[in-house]
């Protein structure tokens, strides 16, 4: 297809694609004469990605580079896969130093939970107990152990869904998955919330309409 098909079948605008061919973001296509090219669905998928950590996920162009960039060269171990996913969805600066999260590992230690000691995940859990703590909100070991498990079940239900036909179609779903999900989850514990706080306390009655003056 040429790039106003791949504009069409992607939803991108022809300036954007042409711009993320510039920056590398992505591949050129097959060169058909001195101006133009084919591109394929490969194409299409990678704008849709693109498009998904950038619109979705909030990822800077930048950030996108180094993900898509990683996919590309996926490493060997599917576990290592995962990281490609957590590096993106715990980008930027944490404010808190790699060195200074014992408290993060306590916690794991706790649970039995065995993890690399530079994941970035470690400083954006003892960064949110700290918020927690500063709040009022300290969170204690049983209220933790709740979190936890429920934690490890959805970890187990998004590996139980990876592909196993390739690293680089896992890699494109755990980063898809790791980012994407976490707004599905958010949305899923207010209402959780709401369906709970009903239950114990009693559902607000809804207010008859008003019936107009004659």
């Amino acid at each position: 297809m040429r790039i106003s098909a791949l504009s069409a079948a992607s939803g991108v605008s022809v300036p954007t694609i042409k711009y993320y061919l510039r920056e590398g973001l992505l591949p050129q296509g097959q060169t058909t004469s001195q101006t133009q090219a084919r591109y394929d669905d490969d194409h299409v998928a990678r704008l849709r990605l693109i498009r998904a950590l950038v619109d979705v996920a909030g990822l800077s162009l930048a950030q996108v580079r180094d993900v898509v960039t990683r996919l590309d060269d996926p490493p060997e171990s599917w576990h290592d896969v995962l990281g490609i996913a957590h590096g993106a969805a715990v980008a930027g600066p944490t404010g808190v130093p790699i060195t200074h999260v014992a408290d993060a590992r306590a916690l794991l230690a706790d649970l039995g939970w065995q993890v690399d000691e530079h994941t970035p995940a470690l400083a954006q859990l003892q960064r949110a107990t700290e918020a927690l703590a500063d709040a009022g909100l300290d969170v204690g070991p049983e209220r933790l152990a709740v979190y936890a498990r429920a934690a490890h079940a959805v970890a187990e239900a998004d590996l139980d869904g990876l592909p196993r036909t390739s690293p680089a179609e896992a890699g494109r779903h755990v980063v898809l998955g790791t980012l994407l999900y976490e707004p599905l989850l958010l949305a899923l514990r207010r209402l959780a919330h709401e369906d709970v706080s009903g239950a114990r306390y009693g559902r607000a009655r809804a207010t008859p309409p008003r019936r107009s003056a004659r």
